[in-house]
């Protein structure tokens, strides 16, 4: 089983949701102490949605799903490892919050 250093969670969303999206991104960094990066109101990455990544550890992995389950709202979050191998991780090792959302991995056949 490969090493893991930590945890991403993408948080997807549009024009539409954009407050709502910033809201819990904001509020998961708060209670829980993450990383949270920038709000891309543009395709970044393998991402084909607008997109906030929010980085955490292994001792936050339960609370931070857990409460991003439950105060999601609709909003689909794909969650993977950080193993050093981002093609497995962000497709073999994903899970995923709401509707499963295609990714552009072609960056990551290099």
């Amino acid at each position: 089983m490969p090493e893991v250093q930590g945890y991403h969670a993408h948080v997807y969303f549009d024009a539409d949701s954009l407050d709502q999206a910033r809201a819990l991104c904001e509020q998961a960094a708060e209670l829980f102490g993450l990383k949270m990066g920038r709000i891309h109101e543009r395709l970044v990455g393998p991402h084909v949605d607008w997109s906030c990544q929010l980085a955490f550890g292994h001792e936050r992995f339960a609370d931070v799903m857990l409460w991003l389950a439950l105060n999601r709202k609709g909003l689909v979050i794909l969650i993977h490892p950080l193993t050093g191998d981002d093609l497995a991780d962000h497709t073999e090792h994903a899970m995923w919050m709401g509707e499963v959302r295609p990714l552009d991995v072609g960056m990551f056949r290099v």
